[in-house]
């Protein structure tokens, strides 16, 4: 998760924007930057590839001075971690000088654009595009706030981006789009600050404000103005809080789990840096270093897992059958480790484990070992037990994740499995380089489709007291969205304590359709996918017989409000990708009912967040 600060007061810049990204750490990156401007306007820019100690080292005893500045931890999506790719991003003449979070879905277009009316580009990013669409606006006779808010206009995707102009060099202008990328504005003592966390406000303030998307926030040394993009004044007033390492992870939101929720569109990009490149739209998998050689020779894979990792699992075998043609299983890990599995060198096992110390995957994964399969392994901490058994790691980079009931750990294991689909596909030539593209670009799109799934919470707050009271739920899906079904249902048991049962929908008439009456609610994930008419077949079975229907339903198909009783949409996307979207409404449906039922979200009953003991 890259790391944003910035600051204009009357300190010197530097020693806090530095102070700044050390804080911000913890949400990983692989190269450092920092600008300032002195007090006539002139610019100090310095980056450096790595940890932010290099660019310390590089910077030694010279700090620049100036006290408007700066600071970014990157992790790269478009070009490799170097240091001209590092950010800050300046434009032509040095003028405009930017730190951006996120992926701009169009900057192909963009840049081209750009470079037909004579900008030169010095990087392989995505966010160098940002300077230069500015400064096209100032060349226009745009003042710089203007400037800014035009070319916002004109970004497409889940951004955060701030900032600095040498003509104007007490002022910080910083926008954001979607929900990837968060910024928090600080407010000190004839100073202000912004960060993407709170973290590296809190030694300088406790007095913050929370910046939504397609909000913009133009700050100096003594005020924080808000507006719209589209122009519109906001007053928004700081909020105290307070100072201790719990509270200032939580920041704005009442529970962890709900933030990690809204995390989701950021810890997407993360999965995707160094995975995915957008310029080519091609999945480079170095953890997955085999040759093409021994890819070609896997005749099948078995992915493992247990709770929400089984339920990955089993979206995973869709995705690499598709996608890859290989045969699949997917096995719960308690039950595999028991049942002498029959599997050899050419078997591909791969286990997923948020924490990486799963007891029973652990001993299934030392069973795989035992019968020499090549084993890939998920989890969302480096060095631990899976990792160092099997061959292979795919690191989630979901970052920290302090609620029980996993979310982003979650999406970001979905994540990882269509990429390792996408990757095994292409190497056996079974995806054809048209088809690879198009699933490429697809992700581009992903972090932002998210953002407006979490746009607004609405209409789950009014859902949960008419269902808070229900005792038991049904939730049903096929295809690749059966086993989102078994996730909504998890999460609902997990964290409001209703008995819940996951079932492919067509299983409902083999035994789960003497339940249903009017007290049952019945949650059918339904995207207009291939197999829409049959989900719609099935909920008007349930109808039939009395039943209440919450659709799961792609935007813009209205049509399915005239068979259920409620309606939740998610972005329209294709079949491939429409489970992540629709874990979106499986986790705020069950956080809303928990809540409205008094429920500890954090840290449900009876439950651990890893379960290292059989």
């Amino acid at each position: 998760m890259c790391g944003i600060i910035g600051y204009a007061g009357a300190r010197q810049a530097a020693p806090i924007i530095l102070e700044g990204l050390a804080a911000l750490e913890y949400r990983g990156y692989d190269s450092a930057g920092i600008a300032v401007l002195d007090r006539d306007g002139m610019p100090a820019v310095h980056k450096k590839s790595g940890k932010l100690v290099n660019l310390a080292t590089v910077l030694q005893d010279s700090l620049p001075e100036g006290v408007t500045g700066v600071g970014h931890t990157r992790w790269a999506t478009h070009g490799g971690p170097t240091d001209f790719n590092a950010h800050p991003h300046t434009d032509c003449d040095n003028q405009i000088i930017v730190v951006h979070n996120g992926i701009v879905e169009n900057y192909v277009q963009i840049k081209e654009s750009l470079i037909a009316e004579g900008h030169a580009f010095t990087s392989q990013t995505d966010a160098e595009c940002i300077p230069h669409l500015i400064e096209s606006y100032i060349d226009q006779e745009y003042p710089f706030e203007e400037a800014v808010r035009a070319a916002a206009g004109e970004i497409r995707g889940a951004n955060a981006v701030v900032a600095i102009s040498t003509r104007e060099p007490g002022k910080l202008v910083a926008f954001r789009l979607g929900n990837a990328g968060g910024l928090v504005v600080g407010y000190g003592e004839d100073e202000l600050l912004l960060a993407s966390d709170l973290p590296a406000l809190l030694p300088h303030t406790q007095d913050v404000a929370y910046l939504a998307g397609g909000e913009m926030v133009v700050l100096n040394d003594h005020t924080a103005k808000y507006r719209t993009l589209e122009g519109i004044g906001i007053t928004k007033s700081p909020m105290h809080v307070a100072y201790d390492a719990l509270s200032a992870a939580k920041g704005e939101y009442k529970h962890f789990m709900l933030k990690e929720i809204h995390e989701q569109p950021e810890a997407v990009i993360n999965s995707l840096r160094g995975r995915v490149s957008f310029d080519d739209l091609k999945v480079t998998l170095d953890e997955f270093d085999i040759s093409n050689e021994d890819v070609a020779r896997i005749d099948r894979v078995v992915f493992l897992g247990m709770g929400t990792s089984f339920n990955a699992a089993m979206v995973a075998r869709h995705w690499m059958e598709s996608l890859a043609r290989i045969p699949c299983e997917f096995d719960n890990s308690s039950e595999f480790r028991y049942r002498n599995p029959v599997i050899d060198e050419n078997t591909l096992v791969v286990s997923i484990s948020q924490s990486g110390e799963t007891a029973d995957t652990l001993a299934s994964m030392e069973e795989a070992q035992n019968k020499g399969a090549l084993q890939l392994t998920l989890c969302n901490y480096p060095g631990t037990q899976t990792t160092r058994v099997a061959e292979h790691t795919m690191l989630l980079r979901a970052g920290l994740e302090i609620g029980v009931a996993s979310s982003k750990t979650f999406v970001n294991s979905l994540i990882a499995l269509y990429l390792l689909a996408i990757d095994i596909g292409t190497r056996r030539g079974t995806l054809e380089p048209s088809r690879n593209r198009e699933l490429v670009a697809e992700l581009a799109r992903l972090p932002e489709l998210l953002g407006q799934a979490l746009a607004d919470e609405s209409q789950y707050k009014a859902l949960a007291p008419i269902f808070g009271r229900r005792s038991d739920f049904l939730f049903l899906g096929r295809g690749i969205n059966f086993p989102l079904a078994m996730e909504g249902a998890l999460k609902l048991k997990e964290l409001s304590y209703i008995h819940a049962e996951g079932y492919p929908a067509a299983e409902m008439k083999h035994g789960p359709i003497s339940l249903i009456d009017d007290d049952m609610p019945v949650v059918a994930l339904m995207p207009r996918d291939d197999l829409y008419e049959k989900m719609l077949s099935n909920i008007n079975e349930v109808k039939a017989r009395g039943g209440t229907v919450i659709a799961i339903a792609t935007e813009g198909y209205t049509d399915i409000e005239d068979s259920a009783d409620e309606v939740i949409y998610i972005p329209e996307a294709s079949s491939m990708v429409s489970p992540v979207l629709m874990a979106v409404p499986m986790q705020l449906l069950a956080y809303h009912i928990a809540l409205w039922r008094g429920c500890d979200v954090d840290q449900p009953r009876n439950l651990a967040k890893s379960v290292t003991v059989e």
